[in-house]
């Protein structure tokens, strides 16, 4: 309820030029609630290869909104239908685009509740892995590192570890921030 109270209602309005929704699905788990993350198929020309994420895409011309984009690419990504689940509401749209270039690109973050057993996910071609994080690891600072990713050169970026060494940095910790900062528990965190 409290989730429901916090986030943005409704559809976000159509985003002006490029845009692309994400959907972070919450569950109650064995250790309370958990998030589910996908880990991106290493491939070449993408700019966001190998990255941790939430399941979503890019927007396509036969998209409703950007709602039916979460739902479409989540579906098309994990076999996972998110029609049915519970539409909490949604995150600030984020603006990214690859790093070192002028593509800019509008995220949507919509979060859905998914009630009862974590549903079976058939992970398709862009997608290498499939974790579900409980929500209290996040919270974890001794999960929190500085994160080098080789293409951009000797920068480090902020980022949290899930799972061995798998770390959620970027654009989808810069949602987590945002979830985060709404449900009054601010990620000490450098963004």
């Amino acid at each position: 309820d409290h989730l429901t109270e916090v986030l943005i209602s409704g559809v976000a309005p159509e985003a002006q030029g490029p845009a692309a929704a994400v959907a972070a699905v919450a569950r109650k788990g064995k250790l309370g609630a958990e998030l589910l993350f996908i880990e991106r198929s290493t491939k070449k020309d993408d700019p966001w290869s190998g990255q941790m994420a939430f399941p979503g895409g890019r927007a396509s011309d036969n998209d409703q909104d950007s709602l039916a984009t979460a739902v479409r690419e989540t579906n098309e990504e994990l076999g996972i239908d998110l029609v049915d689940s519970l539409l909490l509401g949604r995150l600030s749209d984020v603006e990214g685009g690859p790093r070192g270039t002028r593509q800019r690109l509008t995220v949507t973050p919509y979060v859905f509740w998914i009630s009862g057993q974590r549903p079976m996910s058939d992970p398709n071609h862009e997608v290498a892995g499939v974790i579900w994080v409980p929500v209290s690891e996040l919270l974890e600072p001794n999960r929190y590192v500085e994160y080098f990713y080789p293409p951009l050169g000797p920068d480090s970026w902020p980022g949290i570890t899930v799972e061995g060494e798998r770390v959620i940095w970027g654009l989808t910790l810069r949602m987590l921030i945002d979830l985060f900062r709404r449900l009054g528990q601010p990620l000490p965190i450098r963004s």
